[in-house]
């Protein structure tokens, strides 16, 4: 099957009282060798479309030679930035096929409660656009890409033990 666009509908605002789930992915982790989902772990979806091995990267003292979270977070923002910026560009009819959106994501210490956090730097790339117009279509597109929200806003979370 051929790989399609999302309709430009998806730009369509929702108005309710409630989150309206559109998709869910779920992935597993599971310890691996050293019992440590971070350092030898396997993370897998629960439709079998994706199945990774995860390692601690050697800035970090592991082994590398597997992906690790941040990469994973970093692709997905990446991704998600790139799919939201190229649905406002057709619906403006600017052409973007150039279009690249690199993401860094820096695993680091948290000096509020010296424990960790993260950090993220979003760089796109728009060759062949007047400048000004790249700048608002980013600037839109911070607005509408659920990951650059969700670095700023924050995300609901919820934690729980299974039975």
């Amino acid at each position: 099957m051929k790989p399609t666009r999302p309709p430009l509908s998806f730009l369509d605002r929702y108005s309710g009282e409630d989150f309206q789930p559109l998709y869910t992915a779920t992935v597993a982790v599971t310890g691996g060798e050293a019992k440590h989902g971070r350092a030898s772990g396997v993370a897998r979806s629960h439709d079998g479309e994706l199945e990774l091995a995860l390692r601690l990267p050697t800035e970090l003292g592991g082994p590398g030679g597997g992906t690790n979270p941040e990469q994973l977070f970093a692709a997905g923002f990446a991704a998600c930035f790139h799919g939201a910026l190229s649905l406002l560009a057709a619906r403006e009819r600017i052409e973007i096929p150039d279009a690249e959106v690199t993401a860094q994501v820096t695993f680091g210490r948290d000096p509020m409660d010296g424990l960790f956090t993260l950090t993220a730097t979003v760089r796109i790339a728009l060759p062949g656009v007047e400048r000004r117009l790249a700048a608002t279509l980013v600037r839109h597109t911070e607005r509408l890409c659920p990951y650059a929200k969700m670095a700023r806003q924050g995300i609901e979370c919820i934690v729980y033990l299974d039975d």
